[in-house]
């Protein structure tokens, strides 16, 4: 009987020990790492973001287990730039009002300072060089290749359209072609923040043609005569 006590008295102790084991661990403070998405808002409708110094806040949030699961996970970093001009616009991170839930509080972060870089938008109108690859099939030859319109506006960041001297179009490979070749196609290397303004639609028109027959030699005409 005593030993069935001792028993008892030794589960009842090993229960409590496990209960209280798993409490301090559920209120014990600890620290997570979270990154945090930055968002760039209301940029003037004159200017493009070309870059930033980072993505993404890493944020050290302090707190008991179960405040460190409540954090929510759709929390982003909005940084305002209504009034950024064009160039290198610094902001200190302040996270004063970033929500992290009861219990939890941030206690560090990574970077302190962000920088958004700024360019002003313009539009270019510019030649259209079609890229037309191959060989037509024995017997044909490539004629005449034009692009409809010869000319697009292209849009975005100055220092690119400024770069562009032309917009490449996407390639046609005419390799065994028998017959012209028309077809719509896109821009290409146009570069990151660049790109053809809206309603734009370019068409390439490749000539196919018979190959024409050799002309006579000089030595044949003269035997002609």
């Amino acid at each position: 009987m005593t030993r069935l006590v001792d028993v008892r008295l030794a589960a009842v102790a090993l229960v409590a020990a496990i209960l209280l084991w798993g409490f301090s661990q559920s209120t014990a403070t600890q620290e997570r790492g979270f990154d945090i998405p930055v968002v760039a808002a209301n940029i003037g409708d004159d200017l493009i973001l070309t870059a930033r110094s980072s993505d993404a806040v890493d944020i050290r949030v302090r707190g008991s287990r179960g405040a460190l699961r409540r954090v929510p996970t759709d929390l982003d970093y909005t940084v305002d730039l209504a009034d950024a001009k064009p160039g290198v616009t610094s902001r200190e991170v302040d996270l004063t009002t970033l929500d992290v839930g009861r219990g939890a509080q941030i206690v560090s972060r990574s970077p302190t300072q962000l920088e958004f870089t700024l360019e002003r938008k313009i539009s270019r109108r510019m030649r259209v060089k079609p890229d037309v690859v191959g060989a037509p099939a024995e017997g044909f030859v490539l004629g005449r290749v034009e692009a409809l319109p010869r000319r697009v506006l292209v849009a975005g960041a100055e220092s690119e359209v400024l770069r562009l001297g032309e917009v490449l179009t996407e390639t046609i490979d005419v390799t065994g072609a028998t017959a012209t070749i028309e077809r719509t196609v896109g821009a290409v290397a146009l570069g990151q923040h660049a790109w053809l303004a809206p309603n734009q639609e370019i068409r390439v028109r490749a000539e196919i043609l018979p190959e024409p027959p050799p002309e006579p030699s000089r030595n044949a005409r003269r035997g002609g005569r």
